[in-house]
């Protein structure tokens, strides 16, 4: 102690990662694509490269020296990870759980074929004639995701063999790194989707916290709640299925499990070797300690001596409507108004529509109505507009 900490990726979910971090003594060199993302804001040092080059990453290592590297987002050459554990360095969780969950191929094929696992049918495309199979193959409606994308972007669902031209191009645009190639899954007529946020230690039991439930447009979160209320058989079930994932994978820290809920049982859906973006809910301090926390105890293998629920919590997200710069927000006053409220800005230096530039929380007393505090935080989200200068959308 203290340790050096190379983040890789500066965005909200970073900058809460700094802060725990930093609450504990650590030193943190923060990395992004632009400068002044929001984790760098709050970091010691800060490095702007493309961590696509494979050549730009190896010399920011090389000149830091960090005794740990965490990878915040998927658009980085993580076989590169390999050489850096040979070197001594700590990769979170491991070089073996970034390559394969960085990936949508990988972790779908260890999830499905090597381990088991119940997941939606699919199938890969790398053009939009094979998409056109492929789609035919897992049968509409299906859902098209890049094999390498954040928060939604690129995806769609393909209804008719209509939307198959329209699917690819937006599949090509959102994508991240050079990839082309696209997974296709059938569609799950799932009534619940949740994210079971799982703790794997240095020296101690896996952890789980309880479930929280959330809704997606766009592919990209807008309301998330906790605790879920599920029934304990696929509670249990979803616990067993993360264990097993997350110890093939191996190494410490939070991951990100998520699952569909159907009428016909569990599916097992993605994993993110890092804190979720629905589990900033846990920011308004439904647990004792916060996705964020339980990431930089387990990253520097301090002890974590369980997990509580203590309150019942809900996000909703807080978009811009419009490319700009120089955001400014209105309504805190009205929103922060309200009991048991916060909204937390995450200072992004552009915007561009839809993206993600605040997040309200909610919470209430143990054994409230989940769905009404889940209410009060959507009202509190749609009282708080960005407002910005409007110019070019920048990074």
């Amino acid at each position: 102690m203290p340790k050096k900490i190379m983040l890789l990726g500066s965005g909200e979910l970073g900058k809460e990662f700094v802060i725990a971090a930093k609450r504990l003594g650590q030193h943190v060199i923060a990395v992004d694509s632009y400068n002044d993302a929001p984790a760098q804001q709050v970091a010691d040092e800060r490095e702007v490269i493309d961590m696509l080059d494979g050549d730009a990453l190896d010399a920011i290592v090389a000149r830091h020296r960090p005794d740990i590297i965490v990878p915040e987002i998927e658009a980085i050459r993580t076989e590169r990870f390999y050489d850096y554990e040979k070197q001594g360095i700590q990769v979170v969780p491991s070089a073996r759980a970034a390559n394969f969950t960085m990936n949508r191929k990988a972790i779908r094929d260890l999830a499905s074929r090597e381990l088991g696992l119940r997941t939606a049918k699919y199938c890969y495309a790398s053009s939009r004639e094979e998409l056109e199979r492929a789609a035919a193959e897992v049968g509409l409606p299906c859902v098209v995701k890049p094999l390498m994308s954040s928060s939604g972007k690129g995806q769609s669902t393909v209804r008719s063999t209509a939307d198959i031209e329209k699917a690819w191009s937006y599949s090509q645009s959102g994508k991240r790194g050079d990839s082309v190639e696209v997974i296709v899954e059938s569609f799950v007529p799932f009534h619940t989707e949740i994210t079971l946020l799982t703790v794997t230690q240095q020296n101690g039991p896996t952890l789980f916290c309880p479930p929280i439930g959330h809704r997606q447009e766009r592919g990209d979160y807008q309301e998330s709640w906790q605790p879920c209320l599920i029934g304990s058989r696929h509670l249990i079930e979803a616990q067993e299925i993360a264990e097993k994932v997350t110890r093939s994978l191996t190494g410490a820290g939070i991951w990100g499990v998520e699952f569909f809920l159907a009428d016909d049982g569990l599916y097992f859906s993605e994993l993110s070797p890092r804190p979720h973006d629905t589990g900033m809910v846990t920011l308004s301090g439904t647990q004792n300690l916060s996705e964020f926390e339980l990431h930089a105890r387990a990253v520097l293998g301090l002890p974590i001596p369980g997990i509580e629920l203590l309150r019942v919590g809900a996000s909703a997200v807080i978009l811009a409507d419009r490319a700009g710069s120089s955001p400014g927000f209105t309504g805190l006053e009205g929103a922060l108004g309200e009991p048991g409220t916060d909204i937390r800005i995450f200072g992004k230096p552009v915007t561009r529509p839809y993206r993600r530039m605040a997040v309200a929380l909610v919470s209430d007393e143990p054994g409230s109505d989940v769905d009404a505090v889940k209410l009060r935080a959507i009202a509190a989200s749609s009282r708080v507009k960005v407002i910005c200068d409007e110019v070019g959308a920048g990074s």
